[in-house]
This record gives C-alpha cells, sequence and structure tokens, in this order.
C-alpha cells in the first residue's frame, strides 16, 4: 500500500503543468451565478470531460442559471445501474461572484508558484481536481470501492436554490461527501464544521405625520427599528456560536416627515440546529416598543449548520491517516462561512468541506490557488475514493 501511495502522489506530481491549463481552461471560461449563457459554456467543458474519463453524465437543465451536472464514475466489474453498497459524493460548484469581462482585467496568471485569476480557489481550483483525480485514476487502473457521484452545481454563491434538493437527495444515498471548496488558510486545513446560516427581514410600520406641524401625531418607523436592532444585537452569544448582523437598513422619504416605514437585512450564523432553533423563535417573536408602530418579520434559516459529529470525526481521522501515507500534514477546522457541505451533513451524510484548493483571497481581487497543493490534494481525494 505505501508503494502504491507514494506512486499516486509522485504521479499527480509529475502532472502539474496539465493542472494548470486544464484550470485556465477553467478560469478562463467565466461562469457569474447569474448568467446562465456564459455559465453554460463552463457546464459544456465540464461535460466533455467528465464522458472523457467514462463518466455517465446527466444534463440538469435550469432556467435561471447554469445546467447542473450530476455524473457517475463506476468501480472496476460493476454494471452500471446495478444495485451497489451505497455511493460517494464529490460535490463542486462552477459558478462565481465575478462578472463577465473579470477575466480581462484581471487574466489568469501564473506567478511564484500561484495561479491568479477569478474563481482560481473559490472553487475552480476543486473542480479541477475532481476532474484530474478521474484523469488519474484511469491511468493509473485504480477504482474506488462503491460508484462516486459528481455533482457540479451552478447556483451555490447564490445559496444554491435549484441544485439543493439534488444534493440532500444524493447525499442520503452516500457514505460520505466530499466538498471540494477552499482550504482554510495556506495549511490547507479541512472544515469538520461550518456554521449555519440565516436571513431575516424586518419590516417596521410607523405612522406619516410632518415633522414640523404635527410631529405628535406621528410613529417613527426607524425610532422603532433603532430600538429593535439594539435587542438583535444582543441577541449575539460569541461562546455558543452564535452571531447577528444588522447589515443593512432603509426607512424613510424626506428628513421633515415622520417616517412611516423603516426596514432592516439581518445576517445570522448558529453552530448548531439548537442555536438556530432559538434565534428564529426569538427573531419571529419581536414585539414593537411603541404599541402604535406594528413589527414583521419574515425569512429563517437558509443553511443548516454543518455540525462536527462522530462520524464526521471519524472521516477526518481516516483522512489524516491518508495524507500521512502521503507524507502530508493534515488538519481540522471550522468556519462561519456556509457551503453546500451543510446540506450533505444535514441529513446525516459523514462530510469533509474544503477538500478542494489551498489559496488565500477568495472573493476579492488578490485571489490566488497555490499550484504545488494541486497535486497533493487530488492525491488525497483519490485515496479517500479508493477505501471509503
Amino acid at each position: 500500500m505505501a508503494n502504491q501511495t507514494h506512486d499516486i502522489l509522485i504521479h499527480c506530481r509529475e502532472r502539474e503543468e496539465e493542472f494548470v491549463d486544464l484550470l485556465r481552461r477553467v478560469v478562463e471560461t467565466e461562469s457569474p451565478s447569474l448568467d446562465k449563457a456564459a455559465t453554460d459554456k463552463l457546464v459544456d467543458l465540464i461535460e466533455t470531460e467528465l464522458r472523457a474519463s467514462g463518466c455517465e453524465v446527466q444534463r440538469l437543465p435550469q432556467d435561471e442559471y447554469g445546467d447542473h451536472l450530476l455524473a457517475t464514475f463506476w468501480p472496476a466489474g460493476a454494471v452500471a445501474g446495478a444495485e451497489t453498497d451505497g455511493q460517494v459524493l464529490v460535490l463542486c460548484h462552477i459558478d462565481t461572484v465575478w462578472p463577465v469581462g473579470e477575466v480581462d482585467r484581471r487574466p489568469f496568471r501564473v506567478e511564484d508558484g500561484k495561479a491568479y485569476g477569478p474563481g482560481a480557489m473559490d472553487m475552480k481550483g476543486g473542480v479541477v481536481q475532481a476532474l484530474m483525480s478521474l484523469r488519474i485514476m484511469n491511468d493509473l487502473g485504480i477504482r474506488p470501492a462503491r460508484p462516486v457521484k459528481l455533482l457540479f452545481n451552478t447556483d451555490e454563491e447564490v445559496g444554491s436554490p435549484t441544485s439543493r434538493a439534488t444534493i440532500e437527495a444524493e447525499a442520503k444515498k452516500s457514505k460520505a461527501a466530499f466538498v471540494l471548496e477552499p482550504a482554510v488558510g495556506l495549511a490547507g486545513a479541512i472544515k469538520t464544521f461550518r456554521k449555519g446560516v440565516g436571513m431575516f427581514r424586518v419590516k417596521v410600520t410607523g405612522k406619516a405625520a410632518h415633522a414640523g406641524a404635527d410631529h405628535q401625531s406621528g410613529v417613527n418607523a426607524i425610532e422603532e427599528l433603532a430600538r429593535q436592532i439594539l435587542d438583535i444585537q444582543a441577541m449575539t452569544d460569541y461562546e455558543s456560536g452564535t452571531t447577528l448582523n444588522v447589515g443593512l437598513i432603509s426607512g424613510g422619504s424626506r428628513s421633515n416627515v415622520v417616517p412611516a416605514l423603516a426596514e432592516a437585512s439581518v445576517d445570522c450564523r448558529v453552530s448548531s440546529m439548537t442555536g438556530a432553533e432559538r434565534i428564529t423563535a426569538a427573531m419571529t417573536s419581536l414585539l414593537p416598543k411603541n404599541p402604535a408602530a406594528t413589527v414583521s418579520v419574515t425569512g429563517g434559516l437558509n443553511r443548516p449548520p454543518m455540525e462536527r459529529t462522530p462520524a464526521i470525526v471519524e472521516m477526518f481521522e481516516r483522512a489524516k491517516q491518508a495524507a500521512g501515507e502521503l507524507g502530508l500534514e493534515l488538519s481540522e477546522t471550522g468556519t462561519g462561512g456556509g457551503s453546500d457541505g451543510n446540506f450533505t451533513a444535514a441529513v446525516g451524510c459523514p462530510t469533509l468541506d474544503g477538500m478542494g484548493a489551498v489559496g488565500e483571497g477568495g472573493h476579492a481581487a488578490v485571489e490566488y490557488a497555490v499550484i504545488e497543493f494541486m497535486p497533493e490534494r487530488t492525491a488525497l481525494l483519490i485515496k479517500m475514493l479508493e477505501r471509503t
């Protein structure tokens, strides 16, 4: 096993130029979440790569977003479509936060061992690692113990509204899920927990009046909202991992009019479903300080927390052992941001997130992926697919 493991890593490293060439193609094929025509061009490229690696591919058409891809990579000797003892799920999103034209302003480039370009780390580097793992397994004659389902969705950056049901359905059938989102930091830490994400909108209705001639008849919606904001912010509890952030407010029409309407958007992050239920109950129970005003709250949790369960810890220990066999070190951590790993973990599928590229600057103009880590992370993914 040690020799085979060593050979896998050597082989991956020898193909570093191939990794870079494929990453260049994927980055230069721009894929903003809300530009279906552009994103479908990258879907076409990935579908071609998957079929070339021998995958069965289902294209899931979408109206607003790019089409999703669901591919199956079968182990040696398996009959396509036959009943098997579960599957392993690999998750990648191909959409980015960058508009078409960003690659013209910031062309793909390699400098000091780093690959720069829009989406290079988040998460086109992970997409490339998934595709290269299939190429390399084919070339080395390596097959996983059970079928691998690869899901490439196009709406993760906007909350996965059209792919969530497919993600959850595939996760329920899977022994494990590997999410090729970027790792944490340049040490390449795996994410074994993520906070859940909620969004609330608070609307306050008061009564308009002339601010000079009839001030006493008005009910100031902004004043009421300000009082509510203090209570909302006070729900933050760092010890339990719960944070609330009133990040956007609006209200009023003119300075000489008592405002009749005010609104606030609230971001919520929770570490557990217990915390999510507590905050949801508190937010939806907000009462006006001024009985003449009305307060309404809409929204709720849109990504459940990825909790660090014993099954996830066990899966990480297996990954750490596999990394050790490759001569690599692997650590774990968590983050306040959400991903599709939140959905897989919430339905009981042991999930390792952050299995993708190592780099810095996600969602920023300085974003880059460290090239030397791409073969290493791909070798690790292959080992986990081989033994899970």
